[in-house]
């Protein structure tokens, strides 16, 4: 385990849940067609294999696993095959999210998801919504055209989602995107990662701050948390391999020491905490 952070909510007593919600927050797997596949110097298919072992030996049970992205790094059937036999040795509901490196198409047709409401009709978009214990999940595709890679974003469509999620009232609301809205200090990232319209899909969430429990992510392949106006943004670490995110960064560089990571999150009647854990890399090549 690797430290947590924590935020308290005051939602209409009306609406709060009886009860917690727990879910498993991980991304940027990074499968490729072969399980010998390797990136930044890392094979992420091991690394994958150790981290659901590690999901399914937790001394409490989530309830379900949000995946925000990036599942494979080119969108190729084998790939998503050696995904789906990973992914599916967890033993809990799965989620995905569409990041960068994925299609839409190609996730739904091979990783089976948890029971979902769908919010476009649109084939190469995944967005929708479920709900568990009183709780309320919206998944997001901010998956831009091949030539804004690896930027996201909004389109007028997921705002228009957005917009009519994004009440004041309703029950907790939890959001799953797979860019950062947010600029990080970070040079490097600021000019290459974020999502084109996120100031104003920060603005449409605004409505819903009172009972907007988090806006979780990844992408940016570390832990960062954002609190923006009442709202709390979370990035996840990768499955298999991190980069840095210093304020003069101005290039992609490795951050060799921080191994591979997920986060716990723990969705409480008025509180949401977040616990990071780290797993042992299990090889890396030369």
């Amino acid at each position: 385990m690797f430290g947590y952070l924590t935020a308290l909510f005051f939602d209409s007593p009306a609406m709060q849940p009886i009860e917690p919600l727990y879910f498993v927050h991980i991304s940027d797997t990074h499968f490729g067609p072969t399980r010998e596949y390797v990136r930044h110097g890392i094979r992420p298919f091991p690394c994958a294999v150790a981290m659901v072992e590690t999901i399914n030996a937790l001394p409490h049970r989530p309830d379900f696993v949000i995946h925000t992205g990036d599942v494979t790094t080119d969108p190729q059937p084998a790939a998503y095959a050696l995904a789906r036999e990973v992914l599916d040795r967890l033993d809990v509901p799965v989620y995905y999210v569409t990041g960068n490196h994925d299609t839409a198409v190609a996730i739904q047709q091979f990783l089976p998801m948890g029971p979902k409401q769908m919010l476009s009709d649109a084939p190469d978009v995944l967005s929708y919504a479920f709900e568990m214990k009183g709780y309320r999940f919206v998944v997001l595709d901010m998956r831009g055209p091949d030539e804004m890679d690896p930027h996201g974003l909004l389109s007028p469509e997921q705002l228009a989602v957005i917009r009519q999620e994004a009440q004041a009232e309703g029950p907790p609301l939890t959001v799953f995107i797979h860019f950062p809205v947010h600029p990080l200090n970070s040079l490097w990232m600021d000019r290459n990662m974020l999502i084109i319209g996120g100031p104003e899909l920060h603005r449409t969430l605004l409505p819903a701050r009172e009972r907007l429990r988090g806006v979780f992510y990844g992408h940016v392949h570390q832990s960062m948390q954002t609190m923006r106006d009442g709202i709390l943004y979370v990035a996840v670490p990768s499955t298999f391999a991190q980069f840095t995110a210093w304020p003069y960064d101005d290039e992609v560089v490795m951050d060799t020491h921080y191994p591979p990571a997920f986060n716990f999150v723990h969705l409480l009647p008025q509180q949401t905490i977040v616990h990071q854990h780290v797993i042992k890399r299990p090889e890396i090549e030369d």
